[in-house]
């Protein structure tokens, strides 16, 4: 084995802040013999190590690429400010943590686009590396620059800067794009033959391959491949076998404290309940569970092998996965012996949710959260939230009843058709809860005679493959406004003592919506904001709006042409190109409807037909329960 030679000096570990974010070695990390590997894979996480540590999507590939003999991957994380400012200085390449190599050695630099809001450290990421930001200006010296994630589902404002992007699960494809390397390899055919042959890949988008055209008032007319061979359109990939696919059972342990310091079980992938504003509940049909023999397999070895004290359950709704009362007894029994905590993120708030959290949870210490996202039953139909007042006050009486005396709410500001008031909405069903509270709990059983209720607000960002894809969104001015009439809401309230007010900021949701459904003229605009020194944005404090401003201006771009205008129909979006599984049919028929203020039902209780039946498995083979009820 390859002796590891720190890549920066005792010195600079020493002027820096959590030095342990950048030397490696932690347990169950992969060190592979260098003499034997063939292909060398930097997975890379453009934000701080506590997060990217907690990605589950990193260890899942992590755990792939290693199972692979002659392929070694190793992590790389956005170095923090301090350290970025060392490394310019010093001229010290960014570098991967197993081995200490500069990534700029390796044959592939993998980064996952979890947020928009994290595109200009893709950026600082790419210059540390010390190779061109530009895809066209890499030689064969430069390793493959290649994007996954949620946000590559419409890539085009990172388009000039990927070599490719993998659409879609990544359990699927990469063993075929690495095979296709190691030939083109073998064979010295160069880069450009390589990213021709990664084109006909299914899942795989190669943007020199593809040219836009556009029309006068700047939307699309056409988007076309510019090679013949060239697919004119990318089917997402999808993993459908989600119980014998790859799993990380030696997860690497973090030497410091990370954002989810915990075992991570992922339980299901997709969502039943189409929500109308959800990215993930369209992205991830269909929905697919894991058998429970093998979660509770998985549960055991994960935490034997990393000593962790914690299990969370993932899922975009875990309350729908249909062993969970079997999973939980399991987990109950199980973790109670070795006195480990259970973490059950995305339940609903019944009374088997609240019966489960009383036997894993602190209950004087905990806070439940309710997510009615809109204040009135009209705005909660368009969105399609499958939530009443009345199961939000139910499922309120039986928390208080169980000893709880902390409620979290999330809602959403300036979504599609809302008016003020469905705004005052936020406020008084705050209210209602916490009269609830004093309703249901006596006196004399109060904990310090109050309750808290913290209600947050969000500010909406329509997203691509959601039907409101083709809705406005806020000006700045426009969010800032409903915060304030919110906030003033609440203070005219009864119980407003009782209520806290959070607001998210309106600067950062707006840039969030430009880049969500922009093009890849953008592309110019974040070379031009990243020269100006922006990166980590996705942090308030270095986010500074005002240089965003100035580089849209320098670049002769409006950004309110990406965000307050609503798309017709029949307008060609940028990702029109990907095929997400859910029609576009579809989407329209939901984003009618929504106008229509009309529920879908759930999946589990009727087919919408949104086309994900097409991946041939699923729930959408299943038998449809007619007892399932919409509030479950």
């Amino acid at each position: 084995m390859n002796e590891i030679k720190l890549a920066l000096s005792d010195d600079i570990l020493m002027k820096i802040e959590k030095p342990a974010r950048y030397i490696g070695n932690e347990y169950n990390s992969v060190v592979k013999d260098k003499s034997k590997i063939n292909v060398r894979f930097a997975m890379c996480f453009p934000d701080v190590y506590e997060i990217g540590m907690s990605h589950l999507g990193i260890q899942i590939l992590y755990d792939m690429f290693n199972s692979m003999e002659d392929v070694w991957c190793e992590r790389v994380y956005s170095p923090c400010l301090d350290l970025d400012k060392i490394m310019r200085e010093e001229k010290i390449p960014l570098f991967a943590l197993e081995s200490q190599d500069p990534v700029k050695d390796f044959d592939f630099m993998g980064i996952t686009i979890q947020y928009e809001m994290c595109y200009t450290n893709i950026l600082q990421m790419l210059d540390l590396a010390q190779f061109p930001l530009l895809a066209s200006e890499r030689g064969e010296e430069h390793p493959i620059v290649i994007g996954g994630g949620p946000c590559t589902y419409n890539p085009e404002p990172l388009a000039d800067f990927f070599d490719i992007f993998y659409i879609g699960e990544g359990e699927t494809r990469y063993e075929d794009l690495i095979s296709v390397y190691k030939e083109c390899k073998s064979q010295k055919l160069g880069r450009e033959e390589f990213l021709r042959r990664a084109a006909r890949i299914p899942g795989m988008y190669v943007p020199r391959f593809y040219d836009v055209f556009y029309n006068e008032d700047n939307t699309i007319k056409a988007f076309l491949p510019n090679e013949k061979g060239i697919p004119m359109s990318i089917t997402k990939e999808v993993e459908m076998d989600v119980t014998n696919t790859y799993y990380p059972m030696k997860p690497v342990v973090p030497y410091i404290k990370v954002t989810q310091d915990r075992v991570v079980l992922e339980i299901q992938r997709g969502c039943i309940r189409g929500c109308r504003f959800c990215q993930a509940g369209q992205l991830y049909r269909p929905v697919r569970e894991r058998d429970v023999e093998t979660l509770k397999r998985y549960a055991l070895e994960m935490l034997k092998n990393t000593g962790h004290e914690e299990i969370s359950l993932s899922s975009l709704s875990s309350s729908d996965y249909s062993k969970l009362p079997e999973l939980i007894d399991f987990l109950i029994d199980e973790c109670g012996k070795k006195h480990i905590n259970i973490s059950l993120p995305s339940l609903r708030i019944d009374a088997f949710s609240l019966d489960v959290m009383s036997k894993v949870q602190d209950v004087k210490k905990s806070s439940l959260t309710f997510a009615p996202e809109a204040g009135s039953q009209r705005l909660r139909n368009v969105i399609n939230k499958g939530l009443t007042e009345e199961v939000i006050l139910k499922g309120s009486a039986l928390a208080f009843e169980g000893g709880w005396t902390r409620v979290k709410l999330y809602f959403m500001l300036g979504l599609p058709t809302e008016t003020e008031e469905d705004i005052r909405g936020i406020a008084e069903l705050s209210n209602k809860i916490a009269a609830t509270f004093f309703d249901v709990v006596p006196k004399e059983k109060r904990v310090n005679g109050k309750v808290q209720i913290v209600t947050s607000t969000s500010f909406f960002v329509p997203k691509p493959f959601t039907p409101f894809q083709w809705a406005p969104q806020c000006t700045k001015e426009q969010f800032l406004e409903k915060a304030y009439q919110t906030k003033k809401a609440i203070t005219e309230q009864l119980n407003q003592k009782s209520i806290k007010y959070n607001w998210h900021e309106a600067d950062v949701s707006v840039l969030e919506g430009v880049l969500a459904r922009g093009d890849r003229r953008l592309s110019k605009v974040l070379l031009k904001v990243y020269e100006k020194g922006c990166f980590y944005d996705a942090w308030s404090e270095y986010f500074h709006n005002d240089k965003w401003m100035e580089a849209f201006e320098e670049c002769g771009i409006d950004p309110d042409f990406y965000t307050v205008r609503e798309r017709s129909l029949d307008e060609i979006f940028p990702w029109d190109f990907i095929n997400a599984g859910v029609t576009k049919e579809f989407l329209q028929r939901e984003w009618l409807k929504a106008q229509r203020e009309e529920i879908s039902e759930n999946c589990k209780k009727k087919c919408q037909g949104c086309g994900a039946a097409r991946f041939g498995g699923g729930i959408c083979f299943e038998e449809r329960d007619a007892s399932y009820e919409a509030e479950n």
